[in-house]
């Protein structure tokens, strides 16, 4: 297993994992479309990043009740335009778990970095698996998807919706559509919050006292520090705003660690909050 592909958690009796699924370059600018130029400038100039950077891409497994659960799936190898994303099956395998052990998969929400990587994988899955979604999230995806209030480059909402398609082309026999809530397996709770998407969803794992979330795409990284700014693939931007400020503040209450998709690899931390005004606090841990 490498050190700097996976990373294990236990979460009461509950095993949880982290696995990188690589990066994807996409430029700076679509993390906060709302912000002032000069504004998102100095946050970058803060964070050593350039214009244009490799989004981290965590993807997560837990198991828990003989189950194992795959939260979403990465973008996958078929997009050369995004080379360094793909790694998803490679890793699982050097963390021993082939795809034929997953019994389960909780897709956050349905953009293609997280669903591409079960894209022509089919054969190699179980025939019992089933995909947990949102029943808004599956409708709003089989119906041509209004992308007008998000602000995407240019031809990437038809990339969205052709990957959405072939994706629910794929594997419509085996989605299990949920409403608000369902629970995976024990302690595994998925829950809808929309606003990034409509159904977009969070994964809360509880057990023994401990708590763990995976937000999906709730939070970015700017959005610890400037909660109020808009990512380009916010599709309800301001239901989003409350939705992120609402896990953030819950998040802080708790101390219950969080894992977002697109924070840098182990990707595990905490939110600290003083006054209104949060902080990503990355996890310490033993290797």
């Amino acid at each position: 297993m490498s050190f700097w592909t996976t990373f294990w958690k236990r979460v009461g009796e509950i095993d949880a994992l982290v696995v990188s699924d690589g990066t994807m370059s996409i430029p700076a600018a679509t993390l906060a479309v709302n912000a002032a130029p000069a504004d998102l400038g100095a946050w970058l100039d803060g964070m050593f990043l350039p214009a244009r950077f490799g989004w981290p891409l965590n993807v997560g497994v837990v198991r828990s009740g003989g189950r194992t659960v795959l939260i979403d799936a990465g973008l996958g190898a078929e997009f050369p335009e995004f080379a360094g994303a793909g790694q998803l099956t490679r890793r699982l395998e050097a963390a021993g778990l082939g795809l034929e052990s997953v019994t389960d998969v909780v897709l956050t929400h349905m953009h293609m970095d997280h669903i591409g990587g079960l894209l022509g994988l089919r054969a190699r899955l179980r025939p019992d698996l089933r995909i947990h979604v949102a029943a808004a999230e599956a409708e709003f995806w089989a119906r041509r998807a209004d992308l007008s209030r998000a602000t995407m480059p240019p031809g990437v909402p038809e990339s969205l919706r052709s990957v959405a398609r072939r994706f629910l082309d794929e594997y419509h026999g085996r989605l299990q559509p949920f409403e608000k809530e369902h629970e995976v397996a024990p302690g595994v709770l998925v829950r809808r919050t929309g606003g990034h998407t409509p159904g977009h969803s969070v994964v809360r794992l509880e057990s023994g006292g401990d708590r763990l979330m995976f937000g999906g795409d709730s939070v970015f990284p700017p959005g610890f520090d400037c909660p109020h700014w808009h990512n380009g693939f916010d599709q309800e931007p301001e239901e989003t705003v409350r939705v992120r400020v609402g896990l953030l503040r819950e998040l802080a209450a708790t101390g219950q660690p969080l894992v977002p998709t697109h924070v840098p690899f182990p990707a595990a931390g905490r939110v600290a909050v003083t006054r209104d005004v949060f902080r990503w606090v990355p996890a310490y841990w033993a290797h």
